[in-house]
């Protein structure tokens, strides 16, 4: 490919300035904060923001502050051409580092560790240096490039309409905030809000309360229930069964006092294999299982232990595809829906809860929100949710898919194709957006997790890849 060798160069012999400035940001933490004048997203993503734009204005690029949701680096004052959306806000720190302190970024065999070092400080430094190949090798182009410096894309990604509300989309957009090659397929999201409502009863055996999930796109490892009045042998047989025929483990704990004989309460924890809700395979369902157990204890019949029995018939255990809700669907595309029954609150009076679907390119309102809300409607429940994110593609025969993918093998040596996600990308809401970079097949970079880290040579290898895009998107 033309320019490759200057391109090549130019990275490599950037590569510790490179460094240095994503070790600068990496430096900053900047986890979404509370809310202060002028910086709507607290203090430390509001330094991490200044810092990025001020080194893009040193390297010579034009940039704009969109009152500190976003930034911009504009490559030039032509016509948009391409964006490049990327972010500087960071997951919270969390605990369990060893190698490094969280934002004490280190360089170590080989690897960049510190948070943000991967999501995404270091793909967005990456990016701006592709900028600066471009730019400083003066390799011709006849659109601008524009760096979008994005602050909310780990909780909500409020960033991007604030953004969009005064700027156009450009005719193309990339972010490197996954893997490669390219994701140009993003499965839609049906998050599913429910409740159900009944007259306490009093009669024993009988359940007091459950509670699981901690939030709607996590498959809870975890969940507990209070039980009164089930003898003790009677819960332990069921507890050994149910373990048994599901895989979930359950643990008992017993009041000291009763108030009269077989008034005993038991706390009851299931335990399970928590997951992603875009990935509920790889899981095993503690709250799903905690409903089978609860089902088959001889609770006294009521109207709280007729809806745990419904709960059972719409999210059985193990079901993960959707089937007994009727919306089992699959394309070609992007696979299986895939659903998580990820939080529920039960009381003596009534329950709320909520699952997390992510659904095909085939799926919309029509054949997956309205049947589910017939069918949990018809037994019972109050359903609330009233609308879902749709899938978003990008056709992977287009020109800018294909180009992305033509780079991405010839600098790589590996083999370019269309991938796709049950999760969603920053740039799922954009027209012709994809993700592309910055991480290697199969490298697990600790994202979100203790040690994060980035591939240096990963990080030089996307800025050249990136730089090439440019020259062959814009030229």
């Amino acid at each position: 490919m033309e320019y490759r060798d200057k391109i090549e160069e130019y990275i490599d012999s950037h590569r510790q300035e490179m460094l240095n400035d994503i070790i600068t940001l990496c430096r900053i933490n900047s986890e979404k904060m509370p809310y202060k004048e002028g910086m709507p997203f607290g203090e430390g993503v509001c330094a991490a923001l200044g810092m990025a734009l001020g080194m893009a204005e040193r390297y010579g690029f034009s940039v704009c502050n969109y009152d500190n949701y976003v930034g911009t680096a504009d490559l030039n004052d032509r016509e948009p051409g391409l964006d490049i959306l990327a972010h500087l806000d960071v997951v919270p720190a969390g605990e369990g580092w060893e190698i490094t302190k969280p934002f004490e970024p280190l360089e170590k065999d080989g690897k960049l560790y510190g948070r943000g070092t991967a999501d995404d400080k270091g793909p967005a430094v990456a990016a701006l240096y592709a900028m600066r190949a471009v730019k400083e090798l003066e390799i011709p182009v006849s659109k601008n490039v524009r760096l979008i410096l994005g602050t909310d894309e780990e909780c909500g990604s409020s960033d991007i309409p604030h953004y969009y509300a005064a700027v156009d989309e450009a005719p193309m957009t990339f972010s490197p905030d996954a893997s490669f090659p390219v994701i140009n397929t993003e499965k839609g999201m049906l998050r599913g809000h429910f409740t159900a409502e009944w007259e306490k009863g009093s009669v024993l055996p009988r359940l007091c309360a459950i509670h699981a999930g901690v939030k709607i796109n996590v498959l809870p490892g975890k969940a507990e229930a209070v039980f009164q009045g089930v003898d003790t042998d009677v819960l332990e047989k069921a507890m050994k069964e149910a373990e048994e025929a599901i895989g979930i483990h359950f643990e008992a704990e017993y009041s000291d006092y009763t108030l009269e004989k077989g008034d005993q309460t038991a706390k009851v924890t299931a335990v399970g294999e928590g997951a992603h809700a875009a990935h509920p395979e790889g899981g095993n369902n503690a709250l799903t299982g905690l409903i089978y157990l609860a089902n088959r204890l001889p609770l006294a019949p009521c109207a709280q232990t007729e809806m745990l029995k419904k709960l059972e018939e719409c999210f059985p255990h193990g079901d993960v595809s959707g089937e007994a809700l009727g919306i089992q669907m699959e394309d070609e595309l992007s696979g299986k829906l895939t659903l998580t029954f990820s939080m529920l609150e039960v009381t003596e009076t009534g329950l709320e809860g909520w699952f997390d679907s992510r659904c095909p390119v085939c799926a919309n309102e029509e054949n997956a929100l309205q049947p589910v809300k017939k069918l949990m409607e018809g037994k019972g429940f109050s359903f609330l949710t009233d609308s879902m994110i749709p899938p978003h593609h990008v056709p992977g025969d287009s020109h800018f898919v294909q180009t992305l993918l033509k780079v991405y093998e010839e600098y790589t040596g590996l083999k370019g194709q269309c991938e796709s996600t049950g999760g969603g990308t920053y740039v799922h809401d954009l027209k012709n957006g994809v993700a592309f970079g910055a991480s290697m097949p199969g490298t697990e970079n600790r994202m979100h997790g203790a040690d994060e880290f980035a591939v240096i040579d990963e990080l030089l290898t996307s800025a050249k890849i990136f730089a090439q895009a440019i020259a062959e998107l814009c030229r």
